[in-house]
């Protein structure tokens, strides 16, 4: 028997079945990343729309349609022309990741309402983690942003911002916008080709000017792959995109 030869058809075949096994896993996790995904919230045109224009979505499009109330908020914005304030003693940066309860009482002496924030991961970048208020411990208020400056894998200093978050501005609490439809809207009007959708958030938009009392109503935020975000109020459908908010 040439024991080379055989050596060889064995390789090539192990190698046959490790190809094969492979394709079928990648079959596998792609079904499972489709079946997770559900795009049958999406309507025929709408999908059709998507694969003319390589548009993508590599989250879940959430169900839930709450009743939420328009807010109001009082916001200074003196932070944004302030330098950050150093912290008394370095914190691990990776409790954002890891415990964000640690982190929290980490630095509440320092930051005594940093439990009443959440860390957003998609508007977060090197050297900053960017972190929004919450309105009713539950929806973050967009654009309005605590930052912890990094350096070298330690939590270094902060930007707080001076945010008061009152009562609804009316006791009339509305049904919001299913995702699916603003999502439809975006993507059939707004969305340039090869698109990336990657995050998709239920919160308020906050806006960054000085005043006595504003209002905020709940939106749609879609963040997208190169990181324009696109709101769309949850009540009224209003678009906000990149360019508006320029």
């Amino acid at each position: 028997m040439d024991w080379g030869r055989a050596k060889n058809v064995l390789i090539c075949a192990f190698l046959g079945l490790n190809l094969l096994l492979c394709y079928q896993l990648w079959i596998d996790l792609r079904d499972q990343v489709s079946a997770n995904l559900d795009f049958t919230s999406l309507s025929e045109e709408t999908q059709a729309v998507m694969e003319q224009k390589g548009i993508r979505v590599l989250c879940p499009i959430p169900a839930s349609t709450p009743q939420l109330p328009n807010i109001t908020y009082r916001y200074s914005a003196e932070e944004q022309n302030e330098p950050p304030i150093k912290l008394d003693v370095p914190i691990d940066s990776k409790l954002i990741y890891s415990s964000f309860t640690d982190l929290s009482k980490a630095l509440e002496s320092q930051i005594p309402d940093i439990a009443n924030y959440r860390f957003d991961s998609q508007e977060s970048e090197v050297g900053k983690f960017v972190l929004h208020p919450l309105v009713q411990n539950q929806w973050s208020l967009f654009r309005v942003r605590l930052e912890l400056i990094n350096s070298d894998q330690k939590i270094v200093a902060f930007r707080s911002p001076k945010i008061e978050i009152g009562a609804s501005s009316s006791d009339k609490e509305q049904k919001v916008l299913p995702a699916s439809q603003a999502l439809s809207s975006l993507i059939e009007k707004y969305f340039p080709a090869d698109s990336v959708v990657k995050e998709i958030e239920l919160g308020y938009y906050g806006e960054l000017f000085n005043s006595e009392s504003q209002v905020a109503s709940p939106m749609w935020r879609f963040m997208l792959e190169n990181g324009n975000a696109y709101y769309v109020d949850a009540i009224s459908a209003d678009i906000i995109s990149p360019k508006t908010t320029d």
